[in-house]
Parts: structure tokens; C-alpha cells; sequence
């Protein structure tokens, strides 16, 4: 019994030593932080800082800018497809609708009709698709300004050209 209780009190004893050390530890880090804290401030009042003017480097604008849009970047996607309600098709066409259902590619082809666009559907076999094409065009750069007018109206208009 004896020998419970010595063990006991070295156990207490050496939990308070570990708690100390720790305690001790947190104090000596808070001072620090406090020096650290109270460092600039008494740098300030003893010594202001002067400060340097900015200088910036006058860049001059060029004269004129042109802008030229390349189209080399507008993604294009190739695709197998034939026409089932058209005249045909040039190299690149701008889609404005993928249906599984050909009912639903005619109803947006008679929109585009009605809306002055010489529209088509054509079928991809390998998709199952109807793709509603509202314009065709030979050049690339004609086809990216169609799609981008068409995005007010169509939003998910792309570029389709033909294999």
C-alpha cells in the first residue's frame, strides 16, 4: 500500500512539473510577442522614416492599335454528318441545337426559317443526333461571326465542320 501511494505522488508530482514547463514556455512566448509589438512603435518615435518619392516611368501609348480577331483559336468540331431537310452544307456551319428527336430539330429549323436564316438539320449517325444548323459558310472567319451573333438569341451556338 505503501507502494500505491509513493507511485501515486510521483505521478502527481511529475503531471505539475510537465504543466509548469509549459506554462513557463507560453509566458516566454507572449513577452516575445509583446517585445515585437512594442519594437516599430518605439522605432517610429525615435526616428521618423523618410519617406522616398515614387517615381514612375512615363510609357507613351502607340499611335494607332489595330485589333485583328483570330480565329485560328475559335474551337471547331469535326463531325460526320449528312443533310435531311437542306440545300447542303459548306465547310463550317454554325449548330444552334443537338436533338435526339428529329420533330424537335424541325421545330427550331422553322424558328430560324421564320427568322430569315437559310436553317438545316443534318444527322450524325454516329451520335444519334439531329444538329439544327442555322448558317453555312465556306470561310471560317464568316462562320465565328455568325455564331457570335446568334449567341444572343442561342447561347450554346458552336462550330461544326464538315468531314
Amino acid at each position: 500500500m505503501c507502494a500505491a501511494v509513493c507511485a501515486a505522488l510521483v505521478s502527481i508530482s511529475c503531471g505539475s512539473s510537465k504543466e509548469s514547463a509549459y506554462r513557463k514556455a507560453y509566458e516566454k512566448a507572449k513577452a516575445q510577442e509583446m517585445a515585437q509589438q512594442q519594437a516599430p512603435e518605439q522605432q517610429e518615435k525615435e526616428a521618423p522614416v523618410q519617406q522616398t518619392p515614387v517615381v514612375t516611368p512615363l510609357v507613351e501609348a502607340p499611335a494607332q492599335s489595330t485589333v485583328t480577331d483570330n480565329n485560328d483559336n475559335v474551337p471547331v468540331r469535326s463531325e460526320n454528318i449528312t443533310v435531311v431537310d437542306g440545300s447542303g452544307l459548306k465547310a463550317y456551319s454554325v449548330v444552334v441545337g443537338s436533338f435526339g428527336v428529329r420533330a424537335n430539330a424541325d421545330g427550331v429549323k422553322s424558328t430560324l426559317v421564320n427568322a430569315g436564316y437559310n436553317a438545316q438539320v443534318a444527322y450524325n449517325s454516329e451520335r444519334n443526333m439531329y444538329r439544327v444548323v442555322a448558317s453555312t459558310f465556306d470561310s471560317k472567319a464568316n462562320a465565328v461571326e455568325s455564331r457570335n451573333s446568334l449567341r444572343a438569341k442561342y447561347p450554346d451556338a458552336w462550330l461544326l465542320m464538315k468531314k
